[in-house]
């Protein structure tokens, strides 16, 4: 049975908060008043928060400075007049607030909210909406914002961030000292990247977007800095012909599985065999040919104990997958500097990344690399903290100086192009964190290279295939196999793009 796309209704552009601030302000200066858009966000938020929690009839507004602050406000403002228990606490001076702010402050006060300062004392209750910080900020969290973050999160309660959780980074999704943990997140005018990657994802909850009837020639005029990946703008392979043949479709060589190792490889070449490679061989340690055959005697298995036993198989290859159990001794490190040598397509995972960290071994141009952050930081020379602080800086520059397409694996992976371009894959589920997931993730792009995909669309749509599989099969829950992913992918595949016309 094929399986239907999970429902994604968000917009696929990515901003910055640079970007989305200037299209807001473009947007004023065409003839919205500031304080119109301010009053559409607030009446956005008010309706999803009441689909939200349909039963609640309390509110808490913890309030900053600036619009954020004055998006707050006007919710406070909505919910009083909808008959709500409402509190405002205000962790900056309201009476310092200026032009929109300001406004939506006053707003407030007509509507009899009751507004008072913040303090840890405070006590919160019913739904809490965070309105204390929103994209503006750049550096560390400071006092009072850390500790009503602090005391927000504490709380046990249900909480509704406007635009973004205070204390992410709109960007890079990394965490400013500390950040609200929202279960619901309702964002404005353009999608930040910061949503999707980096801890992001632990924060935001379910999002809501609305653009606030923004002006789409304004709106396009700004190119989105990355594509979140969906169904509409993925790549497609094109149908078969009636006529066609294995060996249309490209001859994948896995290379991989030292002792002890052999499944890594063995699940690579599988999900190579699942999604429509013509034919598949792995060249692997000669102690695990019996139960490769046996599992799967589909693929070709050669055992190779050094480079000359590899050369022969090489040479009639389309695409080389290399990395998966390969290890980094002697003779992971041979077949490694054999196959960096093969002018084909190329995959290298896990251990070829590793040892492409150690400057001995040149990567091929044009390849595909596809890093955790571990492997990420080592190729950069710097600490996986690092890497996780600036997830789209740490793809590009890998793109950049290995001059490939890089896979930044983890929640919310990352698709970088030499040339430039980033995409971002939101789907995925928590279940994934497993090993022998990122094998299969190989093997299902050396497949799609063989078909004929370019390296940038081949790495994006096996990766929204791998992380759409995993949502599929984390339903179920913990436990998941990596191997249970590979006839979801090919389920997944043949439903984008059928094998028939």
């Amino acid at each position: 049975m094929i399986l239907a796309p999970m429902t994604d209704t968000l917009p696929a552009a990515l901003y910055t908060a640079a970007q989305v601030r200037e299209i807001d302000a473009r947007l004023i200066a065409a003839g919205t008043p500031g304080f119109e858009l301010m009053q559409r966000a607030a009446h956005v938020a008010w309706r999803a928060l009441r689909r939200r929690w349909p039963e609640a009839d309390t509110l808490t507004v913890l309030a900053g400075s600036g619009n954020n602050a004055g998006d707050g406000y006007l919710i406070a403002a909505l919910a009083q007049r909808a008959g709500w228990s409402v509190q405002v606490l205000a962790v900056a001076d309201p009476q310092r607030l200026q032009g929109d702010a300001a406004s939506a402050f006053a707003e407030a006060q007509n509507s009899g909210a009751a507004i008072e300062a913040w303090s840890v004392a405070a006590p919160l209750q019913g739904v809490v909406v965070d309105a204390l910080l929103g994209t503006g900020l750049s550096g560390e969290v400071r006092e009072p914002y850390a500790g009503a973050i602090a005391a927000l999160n504490a709380s046990g309660l249900p909480v509704m961030a406007v635009d973004l959780p205070s204390g992410l980074c709109a960007d890079t999704g990394r965490v400013l000292g500390c950040a609200v943990r929202a279960e619901l997140t309702v964002s404005f005018i353009g999608l930040k990247l910061g949503l999707f990657t980096g801890e992001g994802p632990a924060y935001v909850g379910a999002l809501v977007f609305d653009d606030l009837q923004a002006d789409a020639a304004i709106v396009e005029q700004f190119v989105p800095g990355t594509l979140r990946l969906c169904e509409a703008n993925l790549p497609r392979l094109a149908p078969r012909s009636p006529t066609a043949h294995k060996g249309s479709f490209g001859q994948v060589l896995v290379i991989g599985g030292d002792l002890g190792t052999g499944g890594a490889a063995l699940l690579s070449a599988e999900a190579a065999l699942r999604c429509g490679a013509g034919m598949v061989t792995l060249a692997t340690r000669p102690e695990h040919v019996t139960a490769s055959l046996v599992r799967r005697p589909e693929i070709m298995c050669s055992g190779v104990e050094s480079t000359y036993g590899l050369t022969a198989l090489a040479q009639r290859a389309d695409v080389l997958v290399i990395g998966p159990g390969l290890g980094q001794a002697p003779w992971g490190r041979s077949l490694l500097s054999l196959a960096a040598q093969c002018p084909v397509p190329q995959v290298w995972d896990a251990d070829a990344l590793n040892l492409l960290a150690d400057n001995g071994i040149e990567a091929p141009d044009d390849g595909l690399l596809t890093p955790h952050p571990g492997e990420a930081a080592r190729l950069l020379q710097c600490t996986t903290a690092e890497v996780q602080a600036d997830r789209p800086r740490a793809a590009r520059e890998l793109a950049r100086r290995y001059r490939c397409t890089v896979i930044l694996k983890g929640a919310g992976s990352l698709i970088a192009a030499a040339d430039g371009r980033l995409a971002l894959c939101s789907r995925g589920h928590p279940a994934m964190a497993s090993a022998g997931l990122g094998d299969v993730l190989a093997g299902v792009a050396g497949a799609l290279l063989a078909q004929g995909l370019a390296s940038f669309e081949a790495a994006c749509l096996a990766v929204w295939l791998h992380a759409v599989a995993g949502e599929r099969n984390g339903e179920l829950g913990r436990g998941l196999a990596a191997a249970d992913l590979i006839a979801t992918i090919r389920e997944q595949l043949e439903s984008h793009s059928p094998c028939r016309s």
